[in-house]
């Protein structure tokens, strides 16, 4: 008979560190995080406080990620946050050695060659502000509000695809809270199941 009690625990072990970081509850106040940007600045959830925010994990490596950024989709998005008050921070959890990791200066050749707009990008490559938040995929979003309350995550669109010719007549998510909190409601969709590449933890 095979004794699965080793293998179980040797799977565990692996999880555990994504599993620490279980993901925060909409309604409830986002984790606070200390992050580091290209440039070297510190970025903190409670100095943005009165400031809407929204936080995009990334994988430039990643098909799904490709879709969004090869279309122009997610640097219109950017554009349309920034244009309504929102500080958008993408963030790249990608550990040292794997998919997606990269330095300051290849971060941001990467926001400049593809037209990204984020008002920044956090480099976290041990993977606390990623854990914090439960991030699983690439891309996964995020919404806080001006109080520090989280109040959308999940998947950037409803076509769970990496082909960019599902864009067209997709639900974005992120579009429709935006929307949602402009006309002064609640967030009809508050939580999304991501899809996308696993974060590279």
């Amino acid at each position: 008979m095979i004794n699965y009690r080793p293998i179980v625990l040797l799977v565990l072990a692996f999880a555990m560190p994504v599993l620490a970081g279980a993901a925060p509850r909409v309604g409830e106040p986002a984790p606070d995080f200390n992050g580091t940007d290209t440039s070297g600045k510190t970025w903190t959830l409670a100095g943005l406080r009165g400031t809407p925010v929204i936080l995009e994990w990334t994988n430039h490596d990643c098909p799904y990620v490709k879709k969004h950024y090869g279309s122009g989709n997610m640097q219109a998005l950017q554009a349309e946050a920034a244009e309504a008050g929102y500080t958008w921070l993408s963030v790249i959890s990608s550990a040292p050695g794997k998919q997606g990791h990269v330095s300051p200066a290849e971060a941001d050749a990467l926001t400049s060659s593809r037209n990204a707009v984020p008002a920044a990008v956090l480099l976290d490559p041990d993977g606390t502000i990623g854990r914090a938040y439960g991030a699983r995929t690439t891309p996964h979003m995020f919404i806080i509000d001006e109080k520090g309350t989280l109040v959308y995550m999940g998947g950037i669109d409803d076509r769970p695809t990496s082909d960019p010719a599902d864009i067209d007549g997709a639900t974005n998510y992120v579009r429709a809270a935006m929307a949602d909190r402009a006309a002064g409601k609640p967030v009809a969709q508050p939580a999304t199941r991501p899809y996308g590449c696993s974060v590279k933890y």
